[in-house]
């Protein structure tokens, strides 16, 4: 007995009518009808009823039973291929999301919110939809990635909850796709989290957790370095906190500059200069100075301090710190109220600013009534 494929070929020919013929008069795609014919492809039960009408036979589904172990292997890697998604929409995503990793430092934090809300949102939809196990994997890192942002965008609007569950999300998604660096990242931004509400201790471990996930050479091995560093400074141990200055120093030379250094998530060696300065200002070492000036000569794009990236309002705050220890206190002046005034220092790191208002007023300077009032206005905007 012919197989379906070949009864109608023969048919075809016997009756002097070709295959897009017959496909026009059908109403199928060519290439759909040919593979069906070839072998490639599973006549549907609308296809053959309609065939036996235009050529006189009478086929059934059985006579398409003559498919061999070939055929099978087409037919899975059919439905394996068969997808909602594809390639063009995954690699917009991911630009997209490289997009918004890159705009962070700059970009106000409501604004690149909502833009995090309405491409994970796409995710969602998209892992709903058909798609290969390749496309899937991609989604669920994709929307680690998102996912992890848009925490990391919450704990700078200082709105816990919401930076839980996407913390918890992006964790998930992680370890479900085996993406340890979006892993080690969920445990680092959380340390950060917990040094900005003065749990040093906490956040020592949980940035020694992220370093013993995170693979080798990455960046989140550096940052978790670099923040279990800052946390050991606010502990007041200085052997600790110089030895994670030197390990990042190490690891980020030997890494290189990445081709985005802007990207939040690309560790560029330019950044452990502001980290440095950071570290260094909250061991009270003098030798934050340097670090901190080269990171504000480097990166502020003009006089005009609304122009600043965050790094170079949070360089000025630890200039202000260090200079304060040295009595330099017209100076320490100058470089907070700078900062404070250039409305980069997002509400996680107003206790920085304040620090240093605080500091300002203990020593009963004249200059303590107009940093205060700077503070305050930037409390104002918070609300």
């Amino acid at each position: 007995m012919m197989d379906f494929g070949t009864e109608v070929r023969s048919a075809l020919k016997a009756q002097g009518k070709s295959l897009r013929g017959a496909a026009k008069d059908l109403h199928y795609d060519v290439a759909y009808l040919s593979r069906v014919l070839n072998g490639k492809q599973v006549p549907s039960a609308e296809l053959i009823q309609a065939v036996n009408e235009y050529l006189g036979l009478s086929l059934s589904a059985e006579d398409n039973k003559q498919h061999d172990d070939e055929l099978d292997a087409w037919e899975l890697a059919r439905r394996v291929q068969a997808s909602d998604v594809g390639n063009a929409t995954l690699e917009r995503l991911e630009h997209a999301f490289d997009h918004l990793a890159m705009s962070y430092p700059k970009a106000d934090p409501a604004d690149l919110l909502r833009q995090v809300r309405k491409h994970s949102a796409y995710v969602v939809k998209l892992l709903d939809g058909k798609k290969t196990l390749s496309e899937h994997r991609r989604l669920l890192v994709i929307g680690g990635w998102l996912s992890l942002l848009g925490a990391t965008v919450h704990i700078d609007l200082m709105q816990d909850d919401a930076a839980t569950a996407r913390l918890e999300t992006a964790a998930t998604l992680a370890r479900e796709s085996g993406q340890r660096e979006i892993e080690a990242w969920c445990y680092e931004t959380e340390a950060w989290r917990v040094l900005t509400d003065g749990d040093y201790v906490q956040a020592v471990e949980l940035s020694r957790t992220a370093q013993d996930i995170a693979p080798a050479g990455t960046s989140a091995l550096i940052q978790s370095t670099a923040q279990e560093g800052r946390a050991h400074a606010r502990l007041g141990e200085g052997k600790e906190t110089y030895s994670a200055i030197k390990r990042v120093q190490d690891m980020s030379a030997a890494l290189g500059t990445p081709d985005t250094p802007e990207h939040h998530y690309r560790y560029d060696p330019a950044k452990s200069l502001s980290y440095t300065a950071t570290t260094l200002a909250w061991l009270g070492d003098a030798a934050a100075e340097p670090y901190a000036r080269e990171v504000i000569t480097r990166l502020s794009p003009s006089d005009d301090v609304t122009r600043w990236p965050r790094r170079v309002a949070s360089a000025n705050i630890d200039l202000a710190l260090v200079l304060l220890e040295q009595s330099r206190l017209d100076e320490a002046c100058d470089a907070a109220q700078k900062a404070i005034l250039s409305g980069k220092v997002v509400p996680s790191n107003h206790w920085r600013a304040l620090e240093v208002v605080k500091a300002v007023e203990a020593k009963q300077l004249p200059e303590s009534a107009d940093l205060r009032e700077a503070y305050q206005g930037l409390k104002a905007i918070e609300r």
